[in-house]
């Protein structure tokens, strides 16, 4: 939206002895309204008048009233007077119907941009509706997919811990099958050297039988040999010293061997039955413990299998898992960014909007300073009017003038310039006294005055 509005007055009044000679007086303003949104826009027109009256179709409206400088108000002064009230008032009138049409404007400008706002407002507001029940789908998918990561994550977990916990029990368990097997291999060893001490045993224990046996026929022979010499010969009593009886020192002998025998081959039996015994309770035992040894480690081969087994469709699960994962979120990381730069894009435009918002209200208080200051030279003019009635009867005339123009950088320059008559011992002067003044936005820049005393005749 754009719009300018300048003004420009000025005024010269005179007088002299021969009555009341002219007035002028002028105004105009001027300004215009526009606006664009996307495809829509809307305009006013302009406005701006003077004293006289002049109108223009749309919005546009103008007056206009321009009385020359050497233009003299004939008549009474309360004629001229009342005149100048009725135009005073036409223009305050047409000032009042500028600003009821610049609110009329403004209410229409204000009733198309709330319009427009909240219909883009209501657009957005749908469309983020919209889009946030997707985003809030993507979260909770997003959420659940990471909940069920982080299961997975701990299952896994466990199933190390659990895998790391049957490896060390197979560690355990091989290295005491190792022990037992060193136990059964130790026994083993002394098995077969309770086998070759227990042929040894034999080897004697025949030994001494066949010694015995001999022992026997050798004291059998020698009993018939005895038995037959005793028989042919002549029994000569003699006083003499008792002989050795070998038989019965043999028969001794023979039954210390016999016991001695008997004695080392119930030893040998029992010590045989003993190790024999002790050796088969540590071969049952070390064969029940590998038994068992050997239905745990079958048993922890079956676990350690289904635990791969199940470790390896868990992690291809999340393989397929996280490929879900990242095509989700590049898709929707896409859409989240198109709505990016459709949220910006809003964004933007509401940027503009408000832009265009301050400066028309920038625009809108120059104008009604514009406007403060008419209302002020008006009331200016309304008293130099009411101080010309005052003044003495030599001053007869007087001019007004007040023109117009636009400019789109600074205001007007207006010149002031008044003149007095002045009666001084039959002789009629003239001062004209001019002020200039530059204003720029409503500040005033540089003020000059000057003063020219001219005599009448």
């Amino acid at each position: 939206m754009s719009g300018r509005f300048s003004s420009g007055s000025s005024y010269q009044v005179s007088s002299s002895g021969g009555g009341y000679g002219g007035s002028s007086f002028g105004a105009g303003s001027g300004g215009g309204f526009g606006g664009g949104f996307g495809a829509s826009s809307f305009g006013g027109g302009s406005y701006g008048g003077g004293f006289g009256g002049g109108s223009s179709g749309g919005a546009n409206s103008g007056f206009s009233f321009n009385a020359g400088g050497s233009s003299n108000f004939v008549g009474n002064e309360k004629q001229t007077m009342q005149n100048l009230n009725d135009r005073l008032a036409t223009y305050l009138e047409k000032v009042r119907a500028l600003e009821a049409a610049n609110a009329e404007l403004e209410h229409r400008i204000r009733e198309w941009y709330e319009k427009q706002v909240g219909n883009a407002a209501g657009a957005g507001a749908k469309d983020y509706s919209k889009y946030y029940e997707i985003i809030n789908d993507l979260r909770g998918k997003i959420l659940d997919a990471t909940v069920g990561n982080s299961r997975i994550v701990l299952q896994i977990d466990n199933a190390r811990l659990a895998a790391d916990d049957f490896r060390l029990k197979y560690e355990n368990e091989l290295a005491l099958r190792q022990s037992v097997e060193g136990d059964i291999g130790g026994l083993r060893r002394a098995l077969d050297d309770l086998s070759l001490s227990r042929g040894d045993l034999e080897i004697q224990y025949d030994n001494l039988t066949e010694e015995l046996a001999y022992l026997k026929k050798n004291h059998e022979e020698e009993l018939q040999v005895a038995r037959s010499s005793a028989s042919g010969q002549v029994n000569v009593e003699m006083d003499a010293a008792p002989g050795i009886d070998l038989t019965k020192i043999l028969n001794d002998m023979r039954e210390n061997y016999e016991t001695l025998a008997e004695k080392n081959r119930r030893d040998a039996e029992a010590w045989f039955a003993q190790k024999s015994k002790e050796l088969n309770q540590q071969i049952s035992a070390g064969v029940q413990e590998v038994q068992t040894s050997k239905s745990e480690i079958t048993d922890l081969r079956r676990v350690l299998q289904g635990l791969e087994i199940e470790l390896q469709s868990q992690l291809a699960m999340k393989k397929s898992l996280e490929d879900t994962l990242s095509e989700t979120q590049g898709r929707y990381g896409g859409q989240l960014q198109q709505l990016q730069l459709v949220i910006s894009g809003l964004e933007e435009q509401i940027y503009q909007v408000r832009s265009d918002i301050e400066r028309q209200s920038m625009e809108y208080r120059e104008l009604l300073d514009i406007k403060n200051r008419l209302e002020m030279e008006i009331e200016t003019y309304r008293r130099l009017l009411d101080g010309e009635l005052g003044q003495s009867s030599t001053s007869k005339s007087s001019t007004v003038s007040s023109s117009s123009s636009s400019s789109s950088s600074a205001a007007a320059v207006p010149v002031k310039t008044a003149s007095i008559d002045e009666k001084k011992e039959q002789s009629k002067t003239r001062v004209v006294k001019t002020i200039v003044e530059e204003i720029i936005d409503g500040k005033v820049v540089s003020s000059s005055e000057q003063k020219v005393e001219e005599k009448m005749n």
